[in-house]
């Protein structure tokens, strides 16, 4: 993945991170917040027809199908990345290029968590969406939302040291 590539994701994940944190200090009148309410649920909760149950069920193995795949390469390349590190041998670029395939397949995570909510959303009908709660949908992503982390919504920023 070159440069371009590498900024322009680092710019839409800035834009993003800055939205959501100002949407949790200046929430419009009216707008769910995001965290557990009682007023609402998973879409499994919401009186689903047969069709939108059917639906979801596809779209549940579908995606933890896909996440199960990127975990196990996630966990790989981990295993490879304290590797480097722990060999003094290894150099630096080599280091920063496992780094940035680490966090490259944690955006592919965070990006199928966000294709399935999106597909989730689109099962709903208007009335069930006002009661529906998608940060309830799998843990991952209540961290991703304002107020689950007292850095924000996605962490830190976590960078490499400069090359010596």
């Amino acid at each position: 993945m070159g440069c371009k590539m590498t900024f322009k994701i680092t710019a839409f994940s800035l834009i993003l991170i800055f939205l959501l944190s100002f949407s949790s200090y200046a929430q419009p009148m009216g707008m769910k917040p995001w965290r557990k309410d009682f007023r609402c649920g998973r879409a499994s909760e919401l009186n689903l027809s047969p069709e939108q149950a059917r639906g979801l069920n596809l779209l549940q193995q579908t995606y933890f199908r896909d996440l199960q795949l990127l975990r196990a390469q996630l966990i790989t390349k981990r295993l490879e990345f304290r590797e480097l590190l722990t060999n003094p041998a290894v150099r630096m670029e080599s280091i920063r290029m496992k780094y940035i395939e680490v966090t490259e397949t944690q955006s592919k995570m965070e990006e199928k968590a966000i294709e399935y909510l999106v597909r989730v959303r689109s099962l709903l009908s208007h009335e069930q969406l006002k009661f529906w709660c998608p940060e309830q949908e799998f843990p991952a992503f209540q961290r991703m939302m304002p107020g689950h982390s007292p850095t924000g919504p996605m962490g830190p920023k976590r960078t490499l040291p400069p090359e010596e």
